[in-house]
Protein backbone atom coordinates (compact mmCIF):
# COMPACT_ATOMS: atom_id res chain seq x y z
CA UNK A 1 0.00 0.00 0.00
CA UNK A 2 0.64 3.49 -1.07
CA UNK A 3 0.54 6.46 2.29
CA UNK A 4 -2.68 7.50 1.17
CA UNK A 5 -4.01 3.70 1.26
CA UNK A 6 -2.45 2.53 4.50
CA UNK A 7 -4.18 5.80 6.07
CA UNK A 8 -7.53 4.94 4.57
CA UNK A 9 -7.32 1.29 5.87
CA UNK A 10 -5.80 2.75 9.08
CA UNK A 11 -8.68 4.83 9.85
CA UNK A 12 -10.69 1.87 8.89
CA UNK A 13 -9.88 -0.46 11.24
CA UNK A 14 -10.01 2.24 13.89
CA UNK A 15 -13.11 3.58 13.62
CA UNK A 16 -14.44 -0.48 13.32
CA UNK A 17 -12.26 -1.44 16.49
CA UNK A 18 -14.79 -2.14 19.56
CA UNK A 19 -11.20 -2.76 21.81
CA UNK A 20 -8.09 -1.44 21.28
CA UNK A 21 -5.94 -2.89 18.05
CA UNK A 22 -2.23 -3.82 18.82
CA UNK A 23 0.13 -2.35 16.66
CA UNK A 24 1.67 -6.18 15.62
CA UNK A 25 -2.20 -6.31 14.10
CA UNK A 26 -2.06 -3.11 11.97
CA UNK A 27 1.25 -4.05 10.87
CA UNK A 28 -0.21 -7.60 9.12
CA UNK A 29 -3.10 -5.57 8.37
CA UNK A 30 -1.31 -2.83 6.58
CA UNK A 31 1.73 -4.80 5.42
CA UNK A 32 3.94 -2.44 6.85
CA UNK A 33 6.49 -1.84 10.08
CA UNK A 34 6.45 -1.38 13.42
CA UNK A 35 8.00 2.17 12.80
CA UNK A 36 5.39 2.94 9.48
CA UNK A 37 2.45 2.05 11.58
CA UNK A 38 3.70 4.81 14.81
CA UNK A 39 4.31 7.35 11.98
CA UNK A 40 0.67 6.40 10.68
CA UNK A 41 -0.78 6.95 13.37
CA UNK A 42 0.89 10.23 14.75
CA UNK A 43 0.24 11.69 11.42
CA UNK A 44 -4.07 10.50 11.58
CA UNK A 45 -3.76 12.02 14.91
CA UNK A 46 -1.96 15.27 15.06
CA UNK A 47 -2.24 16.39 11.36
CA UNK A 48 -5.37 15.35 10.43
CA UNK A 49 -6.66 15.60 14.04
CA UNK A 50 -8.09 11.65 14.40
CA UNK A 51 -9.83 11.03 17.73
CA UNK A 52 -7.16 8.27 18.02
CA UNK A 53 -6.98 7.17 21.82
CA UNK A 54 -4.28 4.73 23.13
CA UNK A 55 -0.28 4.00 23.35
CA UNK A 56 1.34 1.30 21.36
CA UNK A 57 1.24 -1.22 24.55
CA UNK A 58 -2.16 -1.54 24.83
CA UNK A 59 -3.26 -0.60 21.18
CA UNK A 60 -5.12 2.24 19.91
CA UNK A 61 -8.99 3.12 18.78
CA UNK A 62 -11.16 5.94 18.16
CA UNK A 63 -12.34 8.01 20.92
CA UNK A 64 -16.21 7.02 20.63
CA UNK A 65 -17.48 9.97 21.03
CA UNK A 66 -15.75 11.92 19.15
CA UNK A 67 -15.65 9.48 15.95
CA UNK A 68 -18.86 10.45 14.72
CA UNK A 69 -18.04 13.55 13.94
CA UNK A 70 -14.65 12.80 12.58
CA UNK A 71 -14.28 11.83 8.81
CA UNK A 72 -11.03 12.26 6.74
CA UNK A 73 -10.74 15.40 4.64
CA UNK A 74 -11.42 14.96 0.98
CA UNK A 75 -8.07 16.41 -0.15
CA UNK A 76 -4.62 15.64 2.42
CA UNK A 77 -0.90 15.73 1.15
CA UNK A 78 2.29 14.72 2.04
CA UNK A 79 5.27 17.15 2.91
CA UNK A 80 6.57 16.98 -0.49
CA UNK A 81 2.95 17.89 -1.85
CA UNK A 82 2.07 20.29 0.94
CA UNK A 83 6.15 22.05 -0.23
CA UNK A 84 5.23 21.75 -4.18
CA UNK A 85 1.63 23.62 -3.52
CA UNK A 86 3.39 26.37 -1.19
CA UNK A 87 6.08 26.82 -3.75
CA UNK A 88 3.61 27.15 -6.54
CA UNK A 89 1.29 29.85 -4.08
CA UNK A 90 4.62 32.20 -4.16
CA UNK A 91 4.98 31.83 -7.61
CA UNK A 92 1.59 32.93 -8.08
CA UNK A 93 1.62 35.80 -5.38
CA UNK A 94 5.14 37.24 -6.37
CA UNK A 95 4.21 36.89 -10.49
CA UNK A 96 1.03 38.78 -10.06
CA UNK A 97 3.34 41.67 -8.53
CA UNK A 98 1.79 41.23 -4.98
CA UNK A 99 -1.53 42.00 -6.29
CA UNK A 100 -2.98 38.57 -5.31
CA UNK A 101 -1.04 38.01 -2.35
CA UNK A 102 -4.19 38.97 0.12
CA UNK A 103 -6.60 36.95 -1.84
CA UNK A 104 -4.16 34.32 -1.73
CA UNK A 105 -2.99 34.60 2.24
CA UNK A 106 -5.92 32.39 3.50
CA UNK A 107 -4.61 29.57 1.41
CA UNK A 108 -0.62 29.82 2.33
CA UNK A 109 -1.93 30.16 6.27
CA UNK A 110 -3.64 26.88 5.57
CA UNK A 111 -0.75 25.29 3.59
CA UNK A 112 1.72 26.37 6.33
CA UNK A 113 -0.07 25.00 9.22
CA UNK A 114 -0.22 21.63 7.88
CA UNK A 115 3.16 21.70 7.13
CA UNK A 116 3.64 22.93 10.61
CA UNK A 117 1.55 20.01 12.20
CA UNK A 118 3.75 17.51 10.15
CA UNK A 119 6.89 19.07 11.10
CA UNK A 120 6.68 19.35 14.81
CA UNK A 121 6.78 23.40 14.25
CA UNK A 122 9.47 24.11 12.32
CA UNK A 123 9.95 26.78 9.70
CA UNK A 124 10.36 26.49 6.07
CA UNK A 125 12.08 29.33 4.78
CA UNK A 126 9.96 30.78 2.25
CA UNK A 127 12.71 33.14 1.45
CA UNK A 128 14.55 30.95 -0.56
CA UNK A 129 12.20 30.58 -2.78
CA UNK A 130 12.68 33.64 -5.28
CA UNK A 131 10.26 34.97 -7.96
CA UNK A 132 11.91 37.40 -10.27
CA UNK A 133 8.87 39.53 -12.54
CA UNK A 134 9.90 40.44 -15.85
CA UNK A 135 9.19 43.89 -16.94
CA UNK A 136 5.36 43.54 -15.34
CA UNK A 137 2.72 46.14 -15.58
CA UNK A 138 1.29 47.70 -12.79
CA UNK A 139 -2.58 46.61 -12.50
CA UNK A 140 -5.04 47.42 -9.87
CA UNK A 141 -6.15 44.34 -7.76
CA UNK A 142 -9.95 45.65 -7.48
CA UNK A 143 -9.90 45.70 -11.28
CA UNK A 144 -8.49 42.69 -11.77
CA UNK A 145 -10.74 40.84 -9.32
CA UNK A 146 -14.30 42.16 -10.63
CA UNK A 147 -12.65 40.77 -14.00
CA UNK A 148 -11.85 37.15 -13.26
CA UNK A 149 -15.30 36.86 -11.44
CA UNK A 150 -17.17 37.69 -14.80
CA UNK A 151 -15.15 35.42 -16.36
CA UNK A 152 -15.40 32.13 -13.69
CA UNK A 153 -19.43 33.27 -12.87
CA UNK A 154 -19.87 34.03 -16.99
CA UNK A 155 -21.35 37.33 -17.15
CA UNK A 156 -20.72 39.89 -19.66
CA UNK A 157 -18.68 42.74 -18.45
CA UNK A 158 -18.42 46.64 -19.11
CA UNK A 159 -15.67 48.87 -19.34
CA UNK A 160 -13.52 51.49 -20.13
CA UNK A 161 -10.13 50.73 -22.10
CA UNK A 162 -7.12 53.26 -23.34
CA UNK A 163 -5.70 51.22 -26.18
CA UNK A 164 -2.20 51.52 -26.19
CA UNK A 165 -1.18 51.83 -29.55
CA UNK A 166 -3.37 54.91 -29.94
CA UNK A 167 -4.29 56.21 -26.33
CA UNK A 168 -7.72 56.46 -27.53
CA UNK A 169 -10.21 55.43 -24.94
CA UNK A 170 -13.42 53.77 -25.78
CA UNK A 171 -16.19 51.94 -23.35
CA UNK A 172 -16.14 48.49 -24.46
CA UNK A 173 -19.32 45.48 -23.66
CA UNK A 174 -17.83 42.17 -23.78
CA UNK A 175 -18.37 38.28 -22.79
CA UNK A 176 -15.36 37.31 -21.16
CA UNK A 177 -13.61 34.00 -22.14
CA UNK A 178 -10.73 33.73 -20.30
CA UNK A 179 -7.79 34.86 -18.07
CA UNK A 180 -4.56 34.97 -20.04
CA UNK A 181 -1.15 35.33 -17.98
CA UNK A 182 1.21 35.93 -20.76
CA UNK A 183 4.98 37.43 -20.12
CA UNK A 184 4.45 38.43 -16.51
CA UNK A 185 1.17 40.46 -17.66
CA UNK A 186 -2.39 39.76 -17.38
CA UNK A 187 -4.84 39.44 -20.59
CA UNK A 188 -8.47 39.29 -20.63
CA UNK A 189 -9.92 37.28 -23.97
CA UNK A 190 -13.27 38.16 -24.61
CA UNK A 191 -16.01 38.64 -27.49
CA UNK A 192 -16.59 42.39 -28.00
CA UNK A 193 -20.33 42.28 -28.23
CA UNK A 194 -20.40 45.69 -30.22
CA UNK A 195 -17.67 44.99 -32.62
CA UNK A 196 -18.86 41.30 -33.40
CA UNK A 197 -15.50 39.88 -33.03
CA UNK A 198 -13.12 38.12 -30.78
CA UNK A 199 -10.17 40.48 -29.00
CA UNK A 200 -7.58 40.54 -26.20
CA UNK A 201 -7.63 43.31 -23.72
CA UNK A 202 -4.56 43.99 -21.29
CA UNK A 203 -6.25 44.13 -17.86
CA UNK A 204 -3.62 46.53 -16.76
CA UNK A 205 -5.45 49.18 -19.65
CA UNK A 206 -9.02 48.18 -18.41
CA UNK A 207 -10.61 51.07 -15.79
CA UNK A 208 -14.13 51.34 -13.99
CA UNK A 209 -14.85 47.88 -14.90
CA UNK A 210 -18.82 46.81 -14.33
CA UNK A 211 -20.08 43.20 -14.33
CA UNK A 212 -23.67 42.78 -16.18
CA UNK A 213 -26.40 40.94 -15.36
CA UNK A 214 -26.44 39.27 -19.06
CA UNK A 215 -25.05 35.97 -19.31
CA UNK A 216 -21.24 35.92 -21.36
CA UNK A 217 -21.90 33.89 -24.72
CA UNK A 218 -19.09 31.05 -24.80
CA UNK A 219 -17.44 30.68 -27.63
CA UNK A 220 -15.98 26.96 -27.81
CA UNK A 221 -12.03 26.08 -26.91
CA UNK A 222 -11.10 25.29 -30.48
CA UNK A 223 -12.45 28.90 -32.28
CA UNK A 224 -10.39 30.41 -29.15
CA UNK A 225 -7.60 28.54 -30.13
CA UNK A 226 -7.05 29.30 -33.74
CA UNK A 227 -8.18 32.47 -32.87
CA UNK A 228 -5.87 34.35 -30.08
CA UNK A 229 -3.11 31.13 -30.50
CA UNK A 230 -2.61 30.37 -33.77
CA UNK A 231 -0.80 33.28 -34.60
CA UNK A 232 2.43 34.39 -32.82
CA UNK A 233 1.99 36.07 -28.94
CA UNK A 234 -0.45 37.83 -27.88
CA UNK A 235 -0.76 39.78 -30.82
CA UNK A 236 -2.81 36.82 -32.33
CA UNK A 237 -4.97 35.79 -34.39
CA UNK A 238 -5.59 34.23 -37.81
CA UNK A 239 -1.58 33.38 -39.02
CA UNK A 240 -0.57 35.53 -42.23
CA UNK A 241 2.38 33.42 -43.00
CA UNK A 242 5.06 31.74 -41.35
CA UNK A 243 8.41 33.10 -41.13
CA UNK A 244 11.81 31.32 -40.98
CA UNK A 245 14.52 32.72 -38.75
CA UNK A 246 18.38 31.43 -38.42
CA UNK A 247 20.51 31.84 -35.12
CA UNK A 248 24.24 32.05 -34.74
CA UNK A 249 25.74 28.73 -33.39
CA UNK A 250 26.04 31.04 -30.15
CA UNK A 251 22.50 31.98 -29.61
CA UNK A 252 21.83 28.89 -30.76
CA UNK A 253 22.11 26.99 -27.46
CA UNK A 254 19.39 29.12 -25.90
CA UNK A 255 17.48 29.16 -28.50
CA UNK A 256 16.91 25.87 -29.16
CA UNK A 257 15.46 24.82 -25.48
CA UNK A 258 12.78 27.98 -26.20
CA UNK A 259 9.62 27.66 -26.74
CA UNK A 260 8.37 30.47 -28.87
CA UNK A 261 5.24 28.80 -30.45
CA UNK A 262 3.15 26.11 -29.97
CA UNK A 263 3.64 24.87 -33.58
CA UNK A 264 6.99 26.06 -33.83
CA UNK A 265 9.40 24.25 -35.98
CA UNK A 266 13.41 23.98 -35.12
CA UNK A 267 16.24 22.09 -36.17
CA UNK A 268 20.10 22.18 -35.97
CA UNK A 269 22.64 23.75 -39.17
CA UNK A 270 25.27 21.76 -40.34
CA UNK A 271 27.54 24.90 -39.34
CA UNK A 272 25.71 24.82 -35.95
CA UNK A 273 23.61 27.15 -36.63
CA UNK A 274 19.75 26.92 -35.38
CA UNK A 275 16.97 27.43 -37.65
CA UNK A 276 13.37 28.34 -36.33
CA UNK A 277 10.00 28.31 -38.35
CA UNK A 278 6.82 29.61 -36.96
CA UNK A 279 3.27 31.11 -37.68
CA UNK A 280 2.81 34.87 -37.06
CA UNK A 281 -0.17 37.51 -37.15
CA UNK A 282 0.84 40.89 -36.58
CA UNK A 283 4.49 41.07 -36.83
CA UNK A 284 5.40 43.52 -34.15
CA UNK A 285 6.00 41.31 -31.19
CA UNK A 286 8.18 38.88 -33.48
CA UNK A 287 10.25 41.65 -34.24
CA UNK A 288 11.21 42.59 -30.92
CA UNK A 289 11.99 38.97 -29.85
CA UNK A 290 14.39 38.93 -32.94
CA UNK A 291 15.96 42.44 -32.31
CA UNK A 292 16.78 41.17 -28.34
CA UNK A 293 19.47 38.89 -30.09
CA UNK A 294 20.94 41.73 -32.41
CA UNK A 295 24.01 40.58 -34.86
CA UNK A 296 23.07 36.62 -33.72
CA UNK A 297 19.49 36.45 -35.77
CA UNK A 298 18.28 37.01 -39.23
CA UNK A 299 15.05 36.95 -40.66
CA UNK A 300 15.34 34.28 -43.97
CA UNK A 301 11.75 34.90 -44.98
CA UNK A 302 9.31 36.55 -45.73
CA UNK A 303 11.44 39.18 -47.40
CA UNK A 304 8.16 41.91 -46.31
CA UNK A 305 8.97 40.96 -43.11
CA UNK A 306 13.03 40.87 -43.44
CA UNK A 307 12.73 44.55 -44.57
CA UNK A 308 11.01 45.31 -41.41
CA UNK A 309 13.42 44.46 -39.71
CA UNK A 310 15.92 46.08 -41.70
CA UNK A 311 13.92 49.08 -41.08
CA UNK A 312 13.85 48.71 -37.57
CA UNK A 313 17.41 48.43 -37.18
CA UNK A 314 17.83 51.83 -40.03
CA UNK A 315 16.04 53.73 -37.53
CA UNK A 316 17.83 52.26 -34.63
CA UNK A 317 21.26 53.51 -35.91
CA UNK A 318 20.12 56.87 -36.59
CA UNK A 319 18.97 57.64 -33.34
CA UNK A 320 22.26 56.83 -31.91
CA UNK A 321 24.63 58.60 -34.60
CA UNK A 322 26.30 61.58 -33.11
CA UNK A 323 25.31 65.16 -34.82
CA UNK A 324 27.17 66.42 -37.34
CA UNK A 325 29.40 69.79 -35.81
Amino acid sequence: MDRYERIIALDRHLRAARRPVTVAYLQDALGCSRATVYRDIAFLRDALMAPVIGDGEAGFLYDKAEAERFELPGLWLSSEELHALLAAQQLLARSSGGMLSSALAPLQQRVEKLLEAQSGGKRWPLERVRVIPHRGRRMDEHVFRIVASAVLDRHQLAFDYRARTTDETTRRRVSPQRLTHYRDNWYLDAWDEDRDALRSFSIDRIASPRRLDEAARDVDEATLDAHLAAGYGIFSGPPKGWATIRFSAKAARWVADERWHSQQQGRFLPDGRYELKLPYSVPRELLMDVLQYGADAEIVEPRALREQLRAHLQLALSNHQDDEA
